[in-house]
């Protein structure tokens, strides 16, 4: 049981990785649970509380990125019951304006499981100095 719920949550971590690399909101808006209490911190931004504030985040970085891609490292996956948490290196390669951008950030990602689909309740990436 344990092993198909850490392949499931695996699934549901590639959704996210694959919405966010396609800078989709529809997309993102899948992967997500719609609830009060998700949480998101981006690479130096504040924490942002509740779906519609966590959602405008990602419209804001959609809007202002060309281009993204991860290579994830370093994949540690832990399940307990409902709650589900990923913890990976991103390494990004980004485009914004004309330039690409390499990136290295150390991001936890909670998932709680609702019915029958892992969504993600919370994301917290931190940048990955040297």
């Amino acid at each position: 049981m344990i092993k198909e719920r850490i392949e499931e949550v695996t699934r549901a971590n590639q959704a996210f990785y694959d919405a966010f690399e396609s800078l989709d909101i529809a997309r993102m808006d899948r992967v997500w649970a719609h609830l009060e209490y998700v949480t998101c911190i981006h690479p130096g931004w504040s924490q942002r509380v509740g779906w519609p504030a966590v959602r405008d985040s990602w419209v804001l970085i959609f809007n202002n990125t060309f281009s993204m891609k991860f290579e994830l490292t370093e994949i540690q996956i832990q399940v307990a019951g409902d709650i589900a948490w990923v913890i990976c290196t991103e390494n990004i390669t980004s485009r914004q304006d004309d330039q690409l951008v390499e990136s290295r950030v150390l991001a936890t990602n909670l998932y709680e499981r609702i019915g029958d689909e892992w969504l993600m309740i919370h994301h917290h990436g931190s940048p990955v100095m040297g």
